[in-house]
């Protein structure tokens, strides 16, 4: 049975450093690449960060209810198509996310079951200072993450789990400790179970 993960947190919260060590990590984690509208920035290819299509594209799969979530962010959309939950399905790992909190509710509502997990950056004063470490944002467009996060923020009651980002290693070792407790909850491990209690019986 495929795990559901969904990973959200203000951008510069260190999220994305973060999904990519526990990928690196686990070979049975399966990334779900997001389609977007926005540009590549920096390094960013196409099919690896995320699937980059036009707007018009974009519009068409939402009209052909492709998306298991999608939202509009910052003037762009950015949505996780039904495709990649049947692949990691059909291969037998588990789906980590990596969107934000409109998408986490979208998702949540259609996979009830998905574990959900918000990156928090230890105080608005370090968020800023990655942000701007970046070098990717002009001053207009950090403050509108940063007013973006305080409205983030607010939703974290509705994760299942936060994890506070003050350290990158333990923050690793938290994150991938979360996905371990997960798989070895009893209902997702009902299947395994049966064989070991019928050894017992005489």
């Amino acid at each position: 049975m495929t795990t559901v993960f969904i990973v959200s947190a203000p951008s510069g919260s260190g999220k994305s450093t973060l999904v990519s060590r526990l990928l690196a990590g686990d070979s049975g984690l399966m990334f779900s690449v997001s389609y977007t509208t926005r540009p590549p920035r920096g390094q960013e290819v196409d099919g690896q960060s995320y699937h980059f299509v036009t707007r018009e594209d974009f519009e068409a799969m939402i009209a052909r209810k492709e998306f298991l979530e999608w939202a509009e962010v910052f003037s762009n959309y950015y949505g996780t198509h039904q495709g990649v939950l049947e692949q990691a399905q059909a291969e037998g790992k588990d789906l980590v996310l990596d969107i934000d909190v409109q998408g986490a509710r979208q998702l949540k509502i259609k996979v009830p079951e998905a574990v959900t997990i918000f990156v928090l950056a230890p105080s608005r004063e370090v968020l800023e200072q990655r942000l701007r470490a970046r070098g990717e944002d002009r001053d207009d467009v950090i403050a509108v993450r940063l007013w973006e996060a305080a409205e983030e923020i607010r939703r974290y009651k509705d994760y299942d789990y936060v994890v506070i980002n003050r350290d990158l290693e333990e923050s690793d070792a938290t994150l991938g400790a979360i996905v371990k407790a997960e798989r070895a909850r009893r209902t997702r491990i009902e299947g395994l179970i049966r064989p070991i209690l019928d050894t017992f019986e005489v």
